[in-house]
């Protein structure tokens, strides 16, 4: 294998392992191979197949333990990572837990994580009970498990295999990835990501994720596992891969792409994880941050994806008022197919919170009728988390408050109430 300065050797693991629980209130009424026989048509069959493989193989177990024998599960990381309180009840109730492990070398497809994760959902819905990722800390209910299966061309929602949690410290943000490593990949890190971009640099992550597992698995395409994979010290993550991370590769127009350095920092505890540092370029004057706004703007064509406030002021209603009154003629263009080429037409709508609106951008895919827009969520949104980078959502007109014509440079046409943000006049905060 040949090194060169444009690529960092990252450390390929002999093996990987995979493990997964299921709380039951006594012990399970059906085996685990009558289980996954019962998910035949409702999973796509290369990975049924594969589960039912795996089962009759060495390469995993499942048994079922009393509670007590297996670690305490934290519930304080448990909740921050979004499990219920039933879900936390089921759990402190459980008498046994039923534990599929699997293991595989490293590569593609990920066998174990599929074929354990599969075998775990079905036999949680035959109980009645949850999926536990112990990788993840994360509860998950059956049909979230199964759904994030591969579908009958192998494809994945990233976003349903990797986190991107987030703290603060003295430099800004602080965001790591947790869930590469079930691919043999070392986690990402972030530091230093100002506080406003906290949902979009969540995207850039996941994108940037999606690209270097790209990288790694092909480094992993031969027969022999080799001992280092070499990932290139500039990576590219663009609007598409964030896309695809997130399931909707087709709702999503073209970027420019964002260049971002890879450093390998190995932990010097060795109880600690070592972390590829996605950093600014070399040679990149001033703030990382100042570079990471640049790389959210460029990845978002221009359009901040979390734009909030609760009660607009003189020039944010006149700019309401523009971008309404223009809309008929928008729409009428887009229909026709009368936009210029390579364009994207967003529009800009609210969602109800406990602080007043939040305002998000969403990019049209479809407007057959006046009243209601179809169309792919272009930001994650903080008050509703079923609105995601990509996910599909429907927009009454009646709530839309601006619309923006992209190309790959920026805005090229409307965005008023983004003029009027930019320019610094901050609406007055709630009474």
């Amino acid at each position: 294998m040949l090194i060169t300065d444009d690529f960092l050797p990252v450390p390929v693991p002999e093996s990987l392992s995979a493990t997964y629980l299921v709380p039951m209130a006594g012990l399970p009424k059906v085996s685990a191979k009558t289980a996954v026989r019962g998910l035949a048509g409702r999973l796509a069959e290369p990975v049924h197949g594969l589960a039912r493989q795996m089962l009759d193989s060495p390469l995993m177990s499942v048994d079922t333990r009393p509670i007590g024998e297996f670690p305490e599960l934290p519930p304080d990381l448990l909740t921050a990572f979004g499990a219920t309180e039933e879900q936390l009840g089921r759990l402190a109730a459980a008498s046994h837990l039923v534990v599929v492990q699997a293991e595989y070398r490293p590569g593609w497809p990920p066998a174990h994580e599929w074929a354990a994760r599969a075998v775990a959902a079905a036999v949680a819905e035959t109980a009645g009970s949850d999926v536990v990722d112990v990788f993840g800390l994360q509860f998950l209910d059956p049909a979230t498990a199964l759904r994030s299966l591969p579908d009958d061309q192998g494809r994945i929602r990233l976003v349903d295999w990797v986190l991107v949690p987030y703290s603060s410290d003295a430099e800004g943000l602080w965001f790591t990835t947790k869930g590469l490593r079930r691919f043999g990949l070392l986690e990402l890190q972030t530091q230093g990501v100002p506080d406003h971009l906290t949902r979009a640099w969540g995207a850039v992550m996941t994108g940037a994720a999606r690209r270097l597992l790209r990288d790694w698995t092909d480094g992993l395409a031969g027969e022999e596992v080799p001992a280092f994979v070499p990932l290139p010290v500039l990576a590219t993550v663009t609007g598409h891969d964030i896309a695809v991370a997130y399931g909707n590769p087709e709702q999503h127009g073209a970027t420019a792409p964002v260049l971002l350095r890879l450093e390998l920092d190995p932990a010097t505890d060795p109880e600690a994880d070592s972390f590829l540092s996605l950093r600014p370029p070399a040679g990149h004057p001033g703030p990382a941050g100042r570079y990471f706004a640049a790389a959210c703007a460029t990845l978002f064509t221009g359009i901040q994806p979390d734009v909030r406030y609760a009660r607009p002021g003189d020039a944010m209603s006149r700019a309401i008022a523009t971008a309404r009154g223009a809309l008929g003629d928008v729409r009428a263009r887009f229909v026709a197919g009368q936009l210029p080429p390579q364009t994207q037409l967003v529009v800009k709508y609210g969602l109800p919170g406990d602080d007043g609106p939040e305002y998000v951008w969403a990019g049209v895919t479809s407007w057959e009728a006046p009243e209601r827009i179809v169309g792919a969520s272009a930001s994650d949104a903080h008050t509703d988390p079923s609105v995601r980078i990509g996910s599909p959502v429907v927009v009454e007109t009646a709530d839309v408050v601006d619309w923006a014509l992209l190309d790959a440079s920026g805005v090229i046409e409307g965005g008023w109430t983004q003029a009027v943000l930019d320019a610094g006049e901050s609406p007055p905060p709630p009474p």
